[in-house]
């Protein structure tokens, strides 16, 4: 393949064009940027390593190597890379009913999804997710994500492994509440109640976040209270140094049931990294390259894998913190990654003494925020068939999994299309004397008919051509079809004007198309169907369909007067 900066397969990572006339004045603003963002992710990291159901370190690794290549080679100027809470309920679904080596290879495959997108310059697509669907499986995350930090957020003790789906899992924890222990509920209610407390505008100096991770691991030392659970009581704390390459295992035979999930981490990846890119376009008005980014994600998921990561996106809550903070290129982004590499090297001992309920704590605020709540209170406001297609795909990420909630969601909103495309379709007989009085209808024998089509002859509204063909055995001779207002036209609209043609070909009688626009033109062309009409009989406007009506019926033309 090769790589250029035009064309298919362009590749040109922002990061080459930001460091032309780099100065030490952005270096400074992308340090600054860069080291609060990754004090902000320090934790995050961690805590979504958890929530995924796998080790703290996988969350680590991912903000390290995903963030930097997120940020050398995507094609945004401030867009964060690193694990997301959008694929806590998904990782750790795969992870339970596949395993973590499936999960690798899930995620690579992912990424090679996302830069075959990219590369083949399909980023602009991702608009095509319609709202309802993104808007239910957000608010669906924000609720798996909770139900992922409940365990940690009570301490409770279950007599097996938690349940990865969502109904199994709170049943067992309504199974265990009898084994809550209040000094862990009491340390994530203080440190939640830090976190929304937390003044806005020291925020942007010491995250809040931070702040409660702290005050929680003092409190909890200083108390001495042992029974609080910690990552070193739960994981044997976080391996110092540099992760290490491997090769995860394959099986061919898996690859059939490994595709779906892999596909959805493809596209809810993408969405995310290109919803927030956008979000970030509109902060420092700049403008991303969509098939870049793709390309730049594709490539961090499949590398962050091979050394035990987990899927990577763009993060707007991180990236909106790496522009409220002066990021000015994406060295910010990889001065983010490299703070959590020396964290990883240097201070990766001192996380075994961080209790996991103030990482939950920290979880939770962050699924409340993410959550776009206001959608329930729309929903009476919203057309019936949005509110359905929101509410089922809520439901399903919640209840059964993201990959099935996705594809439903989808041919629910696109049946919901096809039915809308329909209902904005027309078929109807122009009168004599016009057609509201805007159209002109040349005076024609009685057996002419003219009928107006509006809208787009799509599969969903063929249906409404069948008064048409109930015509061809009465007295009508000519049909003159006015198809001026037709927009876009199909394969089945297609066959069934071939089959209107034949039906009136069979009883002597004949068919005039009038006014076609280019792409129903197009179509008809290209199969053979103007020619088998006559090209006589497709002309520009009606009184030329009306000349040409009377000459098929050997009508003589009306002398001006």
């Amino acid at each position: 393949m090769r790589i250029s900066s035009t064309g298919l397969f362009a590749f040109r990572p922002q990061l080459l064009a930001s460091l032309r006339g780099y100065t030490l004045r952005k270096f400074t603003q992308d340090a600054m940027a860069g080291l609060t963002v990754g004090i902000v992710a320090l934790s995050l990291c961690i805590g979504l390593g958890i929530a995924s159901g796998v080790t703290p370190q996988a969350g680590l690794y991912t903000g390290v190597i995903g963030g930097f290549l997120v940020s050398a080679l995507g094609g945004t100027r401030v867009q964060i890379g690193g694990p997301a809470g959008a694929f806590v309920g998904l990782v750790a679904l795969v992870t339970a009913r596949y395993g973590f080596s499936n999960l690798l290879i899930c995620t690579m495959l992912a990424g090679v999804m996302m830069f075959l997108m990219g590369a083949c310059r399909l980023g602009s697509l991702i608009r095509f997710i319609p709202q309802p669907v993104t808007m239910g499986f957000t608010c669906g995350i924000a609720i798996t994500i909770v139900s992922t930090q409940i365990r940690a957020l009570l301490g409770l003790h279950l007599p097996g492994a938690e349940p990865a789906e969502f109904l199994p899992k709170m049943l067992a924890l309504a199974g265990s509440l009898n084994t809550l222990e209040w000094r862990t509920l009491g340390v994530g209610i203080f440190c939640m109640a830090l976190i929304k407390l937390w003044p806005p505008r020291w925020s942007q100096r010491i995250p809040g976040s931070i702040v409660a991770v702290v005050a929680g691991t003092l409190l909890v030392w200083l108390l001495g209270w042992r029974q609080v659970e910690t990552i070193g009581s739960r994981f044997h704390g976080i391996p110092q140094g540099l992760p290490a390459f491997a090769w995860p295992d394959f099986d061919w035979h898996s690859l059939d049931w490994l595709l779906a999930p892999a596909f959805t981490i493809a596209v809810l990846g993408s969405i995310e990294s290109l919803l927030s890119a956008v979000v970030a376009d509109g902060l420092t008005g700049d403008r991303h390259n969509s098939n870049q980014e793709l390309m730049g994600q594709g490539i961090a998921n499949f590398v962050v894998p091979l050394f035990g990561g987990i899927p990577v996106t763009g993060v707007l809550a991180r990236t909106a913190t790496n522009i409220r903070n002066g990021a000015a290129t994406p060295m910010a982004g990889i001065i983010h990654a490299g703070f959590l590499l020396a964290v990883l090297l240097v201070a990766a001992p001192l996380a075994s003494s961080v209790p996991l309920v103030t990482l939950a704590a920290v979880l939770i605020i962050v699924a409340i925020r993410m959550g776009e709540w206001q959608e329930f209170q729309l929903l009476r406001r919203k057309p019936l068939g949005d509110s359905a297609v929101f509410l089922t795909t809520f439901a399903l990420t919640v209840m059964v999994d993201l990959t099935t909630a996705v594809q439903i969601g989808m041919v629910m909103a696109g049946v919901l299309f096809i039915k809308r495309v329909a209902d904005t379709t027309e078929v109807r007989a122009m009168a004599r004397e016009g057609e509201s009085g805007d159209t002109h209808v040349p005076e024609l024998p009685n057996d002419v008919v003219i009928y107006r089509v509006f809208g787009a002859l799509l599969f969903g509204a063929a249906d409404k051509l069948e008064p048409l063909l109930r015509r061809t055995g009465g007295d009508v001779r000519v049909i003159i079809l006015h198809v001026a207002a037709v927009h876009a036209m199909d394969a089945t609209a297609l066959s069934l004007l071939e089959d209107l043609h034949e039906r009136l070909r069979r009883h002597k009688k004949h068919l005039i198309l009038c006014g076609p626009h280019t792409q129903p033109y197009v179509v008809m062309q290209r199969a053979g169907f103007l020619d088998r009409v006559g090209l006589d009989n497709v002309l520009p406007d009606l009184d030329q369909a009306a000349a040409r009506a009377r000459q098929l019926l050997h009508v003589p033309m009306e002398m001006p007067s």
